[in-house]
């Protein structure tokens, strides 16, 4: 597994399907700071509610130059029915190989009742207008995520 990310490395481009099934890559996103999330299945408790905190602050976080992008093992029928029901309008990417999971560091050891197995770590990377990580965030808590990431980037007044 890679080491994880760190602030001013540079953040590993990908293209991977959206709910849509188009191609989008991170370096469509050139030019403006760009939120990616890992999360790691649609339509749990846990993803729906980071999701959604991430759609109700959607407009704050575009307003300060921040898109969004969510990165799933999820298949793209999957995702797509996942942002139907939640109204989501930020892309929502099927990472099914879990190849750019691993790129990011987001893949990996995970213990849950006492198992052991590899997974999707609920991660968070902020990557700059020119492609470098600025903010790197692993195992991060699906609640009050998005309220704790707006103050880290000091969008909130």
């Amino acid at each position: 597994m890679p080491e994880r990310l760190i602030a001013g490395a540079a953040a590993p481009d990908f293209t991977l399907q959206n709910a849509a099934g188009q191609e989008v890559s991170l370096r469509d996103f050139r030019g403006r700071n760009t939120v990616v999330y890992f999360y790691p299945a649609a339509a749990t408790p846990g993803c729906t509610k980071q999701a959604c905190d991430f759609r109700d602050s959607l407009a704050a976080l575009q307003h300060a130059g921040y898109d969004v992008v969510g990165i799933s093992p999820d298949p793209v029928a999957k995702l797509a029915r996942f942002a139907d029901a939640e109204g989501l309008t930020f892309p929502l990417l099927s990472d099914e190989d879990h190849s750019v999971a691993e790129a990011y560091a987001a893949w990996g050891e995970k213990k849950n009742y006492g198992k052991t197995y590899q997974g999707l770590i609920r991660s968070t990377i902020v990557v700059d207008p020119e492609g470098k990580v600025v903010l790197a965030q692993y195992n991060v808590r699906a609640t009050g995520h998005v309220a704790k990431l707006r103050r880290e980037l000091k969008l909130d007044a």
